[in-house]
């Protein structure tokens, strides 16, 4: 059994406490929350310790792990006590505020040589799951694009950060993941039009990967409805996932499988049939966080390091950047 925390117990935090509740290698030892009354609500209900702040906890109930739910401002704090004490940690995406912040935990991490993973949960979802292995066994051939979209409502309970760093890192993380190559080259466009403060809530990026793949990033905080969806396109047809439905499906391109007779082109395209392919649906923070204790246990490498976390923050960060300056510019 390995004795965890939860550190913030908002609606990600609650969600995590849930989970590992169920895990039947952990034990969760207490939680921590500067907000102590719905801190002890939610301890009562788990019958858990509850702290008023992290460092109570780790010294009184001495986790091997921790897991940092809290807003992002507070990560690096949080992380690096943690660390300190040679407690593993899984930290929400971000992983943190500042590049300078993330390098420092990823360096401490490996000094410490504990465990530090980045909670981007969209590795976890099975259809990209299922996606990745397809993509690997080369069922797309040569990939040419992908596009992301990520839009929603503008969650009240996010303060510190913009659309980039809360909804664009899942995208860019998940980009970079599918491609297996690093960002060459990227333009952007940002605005801020609701009023609730002056973070950017619309982001357009355009990337182009060091292997020549295209991305265009899709993000928002302005669409009255809840889209998570991502396609990549190749030579053999383009495969779509819906991350909210765990749905995977392909819409075959048969001209690359049999070329027209007498085309001057050495490729085109045709329509093809659309292809579901069936996806046994699973909680991906279960996944994450089974995987989170995996490593722990073993010591293998996470799933999600703090580098893909660092790589994701500072690509988000780059477009925050260019899409101001552009918006200057005009």
């Amino acid at each position: 059994m390995i004795p965890v925390a939860v550190v913030g117990v908002g609606s990600m935090g609650q969600n995590h406490v849930r989970v590992l509740m169920d895990l039947p290698d952990v034990e969760l030892v207490g939680i921590a929350d500067c907000n102590l009354d719905a801190t002890r609500n939610i301890a009562r209900k788990y019958n858990l310790p509850a702290f008023a702040d992290h460092a109570s906890l780790f010294d009184a109930r001495k986790p091997a792990a921790v897991v940092i739910a809290a807003p992002t401002h507070a990560h690096f704090e949080i992380a690096m006590d943690a660390l300190a004490r040679g407690i593993n940690v899984l930290v929400e995406k971000p992983i943190a505020s500042t590049l300078a912040q993330a390098e420092a935990m990823i360096a401490r991490a490996q000094q410490m040589k504990v465990c530090l993973s980045v909670g981007h949960i969209e590795r976890f979802n099975p259809a990209v799951i299922e996606l990745k292995r397809r993509i690997d066994r080369g069922e797309l051939g040569k990939v040419f694009m992908l596009h992301a979209r990520r839009q929603s409502p503008f969650p009240g309970r996010i303060r510190d950060v913009g659309v980039a760093n809360d909804l664009a890192t899942h995208e860019l993380d998940m980009m970079c993941y599918l491609t297996g190559s690093r960002v060459a080259q990227i333009s952007a466009q940002v605005s801020q039009v609701l009023a609730h403060d002056t973070r950017e809530d619309i982001v357009f990026g355009l990337l182009r990967f060091a292997n020549g793949v295209l991305g265009v990033l899709d993000v928002n905080w302005v669409t009255p409805t809840s889209v998570r969806e991502l396609s990549i396109t190749g030579e053999r047809g383009m495969f779509v996932v819906n991350y909210l439905s765990q749905e995977l499906s392909f819409y075959e391109n048969p001209a690359a499988l049999a070329p027209l007779e007498g085309a001057v082109w050495d490729f085109t395209v045709q329509a093809g049939n659309q292809i579901r392919f069936q996806i046994a649906r699973r909680e991906p923070l279960r996944s994450e966080l089974e995987s989170f204790i995996h490593a722990i246990q073993t010591g293998a490498p996470p799933v999600v390091r703090g580098e893909d976390g660092l790589e994701a923050l500072r690509l988000a960060l780059q477009i925050v950047e260019l899409g101001k300056a552009k918006t200057d510019e005009d």
